[in-house]
């Protein structure tokens, strides 16, 4: 269950009709006509890591099978919407801030930059005018030959108003009791009452498809995406084009293949009673239960113990579900169920031993519900790997609430989820989060949550987290001991950073070691919409107690943050009860701010060795510390340990000069370049 983890409350971008906001979300460039020249591009494949050159991330991030290319890097006929940071608009959610809207009849041509048999498409299309998708065609062609056609979907993208979000355009205020900052007031309490237009807030607009081409077809070819003259879809955006060779399926031998139990591989039957009949008899044979290549139907829960499910490979084997409405809530609170493979309840127990490879779970998750368990994966799983899955559609891929201990989540692709894609949730320890790609969550990308008892000693490694639509790319509440290392975070839209450590939503204290080293930022640092200030592309948040344990940060890298590299922070309300007494910052690179390097918003210290600093929007170091101004300087102290390139930290700013300006202007830098 993912309990009210309220937001702050949000300010609005485009004040629209649905109208106006399907013209105003694609930004301001203008319309191609179907008959116009295409854009001019190189015959050249641009691939790229988070929409930047693969240089200037090497070594950060998960590696993956696949070549990510953006639409606006590419050949085409259509218009590049962007760049914009802006929330609520279709640029700012896009990877690169960039992507391409075609109108029927236009396309985008990308070059192959290998050999591939397989492609995914990240896209939006217009929601219904009463909420709800439509579909659209998309067609697919190699060389202008072995022409396929994908069905696009909005059925699962666009969210409105305010947190937990609508799927209807045209609701009123869902918290008309909450401080809103478009007006800056409790419209409920004020009069006359304020009117907002509709739809309100809208968000969440991209889904992905994946398709298997039925051959292979070699670099240097050319893959077309067009959309049909007469096509439903008023406008399609391409954002990136992900392109691989996929592996023939793999086949478990000795495996008890769930075909045997009667499984229907075709999704037509209710595959559930024979996965279940498939474990039953693979934990008497002590043997591992097969998915093989196919679509199985499963809408609801299968509880896994002590049992090791290998599939195809996540482009073969699928386990899709519709999500079914209970005839009534269950003792958890859920509403709905749906496909999702869970361990038993740590109050039972837990399960162990549960090893899970190789299979996607698509789910049909279109609202968010706090109290619905409607997850790929949950429950609790000590002593358990989850390897090589493809988890979509599903409130959060993996939500884990324990205790538990020793789970290895790696080389897995989450996308296209309604809130987080991997949580953490009490009590989780000695656990693995390695090389796994996570794009368009709806909540924080990757969250550890110490909610009342400590996840400890867990590693987060080698992780590429793009595009949260809300939140944070890597989260940390409170808890003991943990490691954030090598990870490449991208494009957060709203109310959150890169990476993030948060003494809130009622987490235990931050106790033994807190560690961010060699992660890469890259167009972080957002602007927090209800305090109207920027956030760091590093965030640290003291506001249910300090940050008091052992903090290190090394190595990281900061690209093109859009405010700041780095904030420290308190809530005003307490700001002279919290704060956060040391963090140590040693081996760092920033390129670009749009204000400052360090934003100190809170009491406490910091030490910087060889924190290197180039394109600074403003003053290197914002200090407001405390907010009390005493005559003896600002309640935040910086120590110079030598080696700070760049002029940021000036003599005349230490120990401890108070700098603070509440809202510095922003000085767009210019893009990442290679460090010399």
């Amino acid at each position: 269950m993912i309990p009210s983890r309220v937001r702050p409350r949000v300010r609005a971008g485009a004040r629209a009709t649905a109208v106006a906001c399907a013209l105003l979300c694609l930004g301001q460039a203008a319309v191609t006509t179907a008959g116009a020249a295409p854009r001019p591009a190189s015959g050249t494949p641009v691939t790229t890591r988070a929409a930047l050159d693969p240089a200037l991330t090497a070594g950060r991030g998960a590696a993956v099978a696949f070549d990510e290319q953006e639409a606006e890097n590419a050949r085409s006929t259509g218009t590049v919407i962007g760049p914009d940071r802006t929330p609520y608009t279709l640029a700012s959610e896009a990877s690169g801030r960039k992507a391409v809207r075609l109108v029927p009849g236009q396309y985008v041509e990308f070059t192959l930059p290998r050999a591939a048999n397989a492609l995914t498409v990240r896209y939006s299309i217009p929601d219904a005018p009463g909420g709800g998708g439509i579909t659209a065609p998309l067609d697919v062609s190699v060389d202008g030959r072995d022409r396929r056609t994908m069905t696009l979907t909005s059925q699962y993208s666009w969210l409105y108003n305010q947190y937990p979000f609508t799927n209807d355009p045209g609701a009123g205020l869902l918290h008309p009791d909450w401080w809103l900052a478009e007006c800056s007031c409790v419209p409920a309490a004020t009069t006359p009452v304020p009117e907002f237009p509709k739809p309100f807030r809208p968000t969440h607009f991209y889904d992905e498809q994946r398709l298997l081409l039925g051959s292979t077809h070699r670099a240097g070819q050319k893959v077309r995406l067009t959309v049909p003259v007469g096509s439903p879809a008023a406008w399609t955006v391409i954002d990136l084009l992900d392109t691989e060779l996929v592996a023939p399926p793999h086949v478990e031998r000795g495996g008890v293949d769930v075909r045997l139990l009667g499984a229907d591989p075709t999704g037509r039957r209710d595959a559930a009673p024979a996965i279940e009949r498939a474990i039953a008899l693979a934990r008497r044979l002590d043997r591992p239960v097969y998915l093989p290549p196919g679509t199985f139907r499963v809408d609801r829960h299968i509880v896994v113990d002590d049992v090791t499910l290998v599939g195809a490979g996540n482009w073969h084997t699928v386990l899709k579900g519709r999500q079914v409405t209970l005839a009534e809530p269950a003792p958890d609170g859920s509403r709905h169920t749906g496909v999702g493979l869970y361990g038993k309840p740590a109050a039972e127990g837990g399960s162990r031993n549960v090893h899970l490879r190789g299979f996607t779970i698509d789910g049909d998750v279109r609202e968010r519900i706090d109290t619905d368990q409607v997850n790929a994966v949950g429950g609790a799983m000590s002593d358990s790997t989850i390897d090589g899955l493809h988890l979509r559609h599903t409130k959060v891929g993996l939500w884990f609430d324990g205790p538990m201990r020793n789970v290895k989540v790696t080389n897995n692709i989450i996308t296209d989820q309604i809130a987080d894609a991997l949580n953490f949730h009490t009590g989780v320890t000695d656990s693995l989060v390695r090389n796994n790609f996570i794009r368009n969550t709806g909540d924080d990308g990757i969250a550890l949550w110490s909610e009342k008892t400590a996840d400890a000693r867990n590693t987060i490694a080698r992780n590429t987290v793009q595009s949260p639509t809300l939140a944070n790319g890597i989260a940390v509440y409170g808890g003991a001991d943990t490691t954030v290392t090598g990870n490449l975070v991208a494009d957060p839209v709203r109310e959150g950073s890169g990476l993030h450590a948060g003494a809130r939503f009622g987490a235990v204290p931050f106790t033994g070691t807190l560690r961010f080293t060699d992660n890469t930022t890259v167009r972080a640092g957002t602007l927090d919409l209800n305090w109207r200030i920027g956030l760091g592309a590093l965030w640290f948040y003291a506001l249910d107690g300090s940050i008091d344990a052992d903090v290190r940060v090394t190595g990281d890298h900061y690209l093109d943050s859009t405010h700041n590299a780095i904030m420290l922070v308190s809530e005003y309300g307490v700001k002279d009860r919290y704060g956060i007494p040391s963090v140590h910052f040693k081996d760092i690179r920033l390129d670009g701010t749009g204000n400052s390097v360090v934003s100190a918003r809170t009491a406490g210290s910091a030490t910087f060795e060889n924190v290197d600093a180039r394109n600074v929007g403003a003053v290197g170091v914002n200090n407001c510390g405390a907010f009390n101004f005493p005559s003896t300087g600002s309640e935040f102290t910086l120590t110079d340990r030598g080696g700070n390139d760049g002029g940021w930290l000036a003599p005349w700013l230490l120990p401890n000069t108070i700098t603070c300006d509440d809202r510095p202007p922003v000085v767009a830098p210019p893009a990442p370049s290679p460090w010399s």
